[in-house]
């Protein structure tokens, strides 16, 4: 049973992105949202810890990334950037979504 975590708050104002990595199985997924795709940028805090997830799939949501200014080289490699209809293809493939917030 995979289950698919969203995270929505920057890592860098609240626990929400620690909490989700700490309660993430293998085989399922992370995907960044909202504030939460600040978690995805290079050169942070949390670029160790999401090399670290060994057997997890990161995503970010595009329009997120896109209206926080983030460019596409400023993204952890191996994350994959998704739009909207890849957040509902992520929804309907894992079992559980679970919304860290």
């Amino acid at each position: 049973m995979s289950e698919l975590h969203t995270v929505n708050k920057s890592p860098f104002e609240k626990g929400s992105f620690d909490n989700c990595l700490g309660h993430v199985l293998e085989g399922s997924a992370v995907l960044l949202i909202e504030d939460g795709v600040y978690a995805a940028m290079k050169g942070t805090s949390t670029e160790a810890k999401v090399l670290a997830a060994k057997g997890v799939k990161f995503y970010a949501l595009g329009a997120d990334v896109k209206a926080r200014g983030i460019a596409a080289d400023r993204v952890i490699e191996g994350f994959e950037i998704v739009d909207y209809a890849g957040f509902v293809d992520l929804s309907a493939e894992h079992s559980k979504v679970v919304a860290w917030v």
